[in-house]
């Protein structure tokens, strides 16, 4: 008999899933009951940038299908943390699913991920930054489906009309004010970013701050490193040379690059992809972000494919992780759609294949991974909507909060 209080406890796991993964199993240790059947019916969520990512991770799917006699339904998700929220709570999750970055502690901690990296027996050809972003108490619970790092991208043809060559391209903090108010004029800006922490956190990243401690376990938001960060992002906002991408009536920096609004923006190698669908024409090249006061600084991204903890085909969901991870299956999807592989073995033929991504690929280097703390979403939304007022803001501020805000959820999270 189900009792008000656990109707309640549900309402509110349900309520609070997606901010906190609560777990999907809630009120009961028991495991749940895994298929026996000789073939399996496998279901994949993913969250998708289009048609072509779409495409390729179903003709993956069908190639797996054929090979192992199981059979794979792949479906795009319209909203992926409410759908996996609701199928979490309702326990009916997919099989196999897209988890990103800023959800993953979310359901690690809520136990709503089967944590399968023990049964990958080749994991260490997985970068540690990655292993690290996709880790909980300790263990690799999922594997990254691919990477991806941030990058300075460059409109050749504004670039050349501006009297500007190769030998142009900035290696400072100072040679990109340079080149940026030079190129800034007749409708055009130097420098199009979004106005969010995933493009301009490089600025804090390079000026030798970061938002964490490597271990996650305290904040370092409020320093005059990141203020420097932010500060020199602020001075170029107001110089004019640089302009968020809605200022200049545009959803993001490939657009403000692809309709040469923008002469330079920060993007990472998922550029490739939209630049070949919306703007073939256009020409364009990818340089190392300028360096900062203590350096190179880049920020690097992805997701990893999740098993879900109540599924009742958890063998057979790892044995499909294990074939969309292979190398020749990442460089598949490199093809496909942009992606950087996140074994290390397929990025080098990557990079091989593709050497105009050349500053993508080396970036992995020296790149700085996500936060990855429960509850932490909710810190980072804050500060991008901070961010958005940074021209006129008091940067001291915008880190005083976020130091505030991002201690309260380590206290929670850990």
């Amino acid at each position: 008999m189900v009792t008000r209080k656990t109707v309640a406890a549900l309402a509110a796991c349900t309520a609070l899933l997606a901010a906190t993964g609560c777990s999907s199993g809630f009120g009961s240790d028991s495991e749940p009951k895994q298929d026996k059947a000789g073939k399996q019916k496998l279901t994949v969520l993913i969250a998708t940038s289009g048609d072509a990512e779409t495409q390729a991770v179903k003709a993956a799917a069908a190639a797996y299908a054929k090979k192992s006699g199981n059979s794979v339904s792949v479906e795009v998700a319209k909203d992926m943390n409410q759908q996996l929220a609701q199928s979490f709570a309702g326990h009916k999750p997919p099989d196999v699913f897209y988890v990103n970055s800023d959800q993953f502690a979310n359901y690690a901690k809520g136990g709503s991920l089967y944590p399968y990296g023990d049964r990958i027996s080749d994991a260490d050809d997985f970068s540690e930054q990655l292993r690290t972003s996709f880790s909980y108490d300790g263990k690799l619970v999922c594997l990254p489906k691919d990477t991806s790092t941030l990058g300075l991208a460059i409109n050749t043809g504004l670039w050349k009309k501006a009297g500007l060559t190769e030998k142009d391209y900035p290696k400072s903090w100072e040679e990109l004010r340079t080149v940026a108010d030079k190129l800034t004029g007749n409708g055009v800006t130097g420098l199009v970013t979004s106005d969010e922490y995933q493009r301009l956190g490089v600025f804090m990243k390079q000026s030798g701050g970061w938002l964490t401690d490597p271990d996650q376990k305290k904040m370092t938001a409020d320093t005059p490193e990141n203020a420097k960060g932010l500060n020199f992002v602020q001075s170029l906002l107001k110089s004019g040379s640089m302009k968020f991408a809605k200022q200049v009536d545009t959803s993001w920096g490939g657009e403000a690059l692809g309709k040469g609004k923008a002469a330079m923006t920060i993007e990472g190698n998922w550029l490739d992809g939209g630049m070949k669908l919306d703007y073939p024409d256009v020409k364009y090249a990818i340089a190392p972000l300028p360096e900062g006061p203590a350096g190179q600084g880049t920020l690097a991204f992805s997701n990893c494919w999740g098993v879900a903890a109540d599924s009742m085909h958890r063998t057979a969901g790892v044995d499909l992780v294990k074939y969309l991870t292979s190398a020749q299956q990442q460089l598949a999807f490199a093809d496909a759609f942009g992606v950087m592989p996140s074994r290390t073995s397929a990025l080098k033929t990557y990079a091989e294949k593709r050497p105009a991504a050349k500053a993508w690929v080396e970036g992995n280097a020296y790149a700085q991974g996500p936060v990855t703390i429960a509850g932490f979403d909710k810190v980072l939304g804050q500060f991008n909507t901070d961010l958005q007022s940074l021209r006129t803001a008091d940067p001291k501020k915008i880190l005083a909060d976020l130091q505030r805000n991002g201690e309260q959820a380590i206290a929670k999270g850990n």
